[in-house]
């Protein structure tokens, strides 16, 4: 189902109550270490100012416990998002209330105004009606454009479109036609790489993953809970002994299924989990006892490139090894190139998750890449085939 965009609105002289994703990452100084997701919004912040709307800008920071810490104000972002928008930006120091409903009375097209803290009110993660309709009551018209919260139902994302039409910004639009397309209608060759430590944090990506690609890679310390399935003596490598039947199970959907499954041959093993350890290049099933492996050996990076060659569509989603440490990054720096490669060819390339993208960023390869998402917990529910109550609640074109 087509979801209506800030294109499909009209939006001049419009208050537009625009729901964001800045819950960025700041030192003890509240200076903020990453702009990432501020950056990520200003496409359509600007769009909306050209349009000649009033936008009021609504987020959360961390997860505030008291009342109001105030380390989770959002008064830092207003002095960066003025720098990045290059104008002033307004600042509520409440999101509901006098506060509020003062600067977004006095709000005049063109202008911005950042509101404090959603959830220094905890309504707003117990979607409550009468909160929710607090801030409906700021503006004309609600923006949703924070995909990393919309596997959440709360009061701004979910509660406010009982009250206000809501349309998806330009981030959310790209997040649904990248990866809902991916999961519906892929380009194939379609190739799916699920890295990353725990099996149990995969499970549902993995297994939804089976019933719509051709071929699925499985690499980091999750593999070893496959290799145990499959019998072989994994040392002392992180281990979900409770997760090994399950692995068969997924194995043995897999090989119904026809899907390629491509687990590591070989793998680095390492005497100790530290950048410094003593390490050597094993045949998977001759992994020491008193050893444990940290990353894809050689052969299987090439089994990996050779997997991802002539793709039609990726999806990647975690790392292949230990990448923190350079003698453990390999087999991920080898996946992320192979990715950047099929992507030139023409495929459509789709990474997720928090370690996939600082692993790209070390190879310098981000820009090679289809489409970065920009949500952790929501981009992998929405690869585990979940209806997202944010993405739902978003009016129907």
């Amino acid at each position: 189902m087509a979801k209506k965009t800030i294109r499909d609105v009209d939006l001049k002289g419009k208050k537009v109550f625009m729901r964001v994703d800045f819950n960025v990452p700041m030192d003890e100084n509240q200076n903020i270490t990453n702009d990432k997701r501020i950056v990520a919004t200003l496409p359509t912040i600007n769009y909306l100012l050209d349009q000649g709307a009033a936008v009021i800008l609504a987020c959360h920071v961390g997860r505030p416990t008291e009342a109001r810490e105030p380390k989770f104000s959002t008064k830092p972002i207003q002095k960066k998002l003025a720098e990045l928008l290059g104008k002033e930006v307004k600042w509520a120091e409440d999101c509901i209330g006098e506060p509020a409903e003062k600067a977004a009375a006095e709000l005049k097209p063109g202008e911005v105004l950042l509101l404090e803290n959603l959830r220094y009110h905890k309504e707003e993660k117990k979607n409550n009606p009468e909160f929710a309709k607090k801030l409906a009551s700021l503006a004309d018209i609600a923006v949703d454009d924070a995909f990393g919260v919309s596997h959440r139902a709360h009061a701004s994302n979910v509660g406010i479109t009982q009250y206000l039409e809501t349309v998806a910004g330009f981030l959310m639009e790209k997040e649904i036609n990248y990866i809902g397309k991916a999961l519906e209608d892929p380009k194939r060759p379609f190739v799916a790489i699920i890295g990353g430590a725990k099996v149990s944090d995969k499970i549902g990506v993995i297994s939804n993953m089976i019933d719509k690609v051709d071929t699925i890679i499985i690499g980091g310390g999750m593999a070893h809970t496959f290799d145990k399935a499959k019998g072989y003596g994994v040392g002392t490598s992180l281990l979900e002994e409770d997760k090994v039947e399950l692995a068969k199970e997924l194995l043995d959907k897999a090989a119904k299924k026809g899907v390629k499954v491509v687990l590591p041959i070989d793998i680095v093993v390492a005497d100790k989990f530290a950048a410094d350890a003593q390490f050597k290049t094993v045949p998977v099933d001759q992994c020491p006892p008193d050893w444990m492996g940290l990353d894809s050996g050689e052969k299987t990076s090439e089994e990996y490139v050779k997997a991802l060659d002539g793709a039609g569509t990726i999806i990647w989603n975690g790392p292949m090894g230990v990448f923190e440490f350079d003698n453990f990054a390999k087999g991920t720096l080898a996946v992320a190139k192979a990715v950047a490669d099929a992507t030139e060819k023409g495929a459509i390339s789709i990474v997720g998750g928090g370690d996939s993208i600082a692993a790209l960023k070390k190879t310098g390869l981000s820009d090679k890449i289809s489409h970065i998402s920009t949500g952790g917990g929501a981009t992998l529910e929405y690869l585990e085939g979940k209806v997202l109550p944010g993405i739902a609640a978003i009016a129907d074109k």
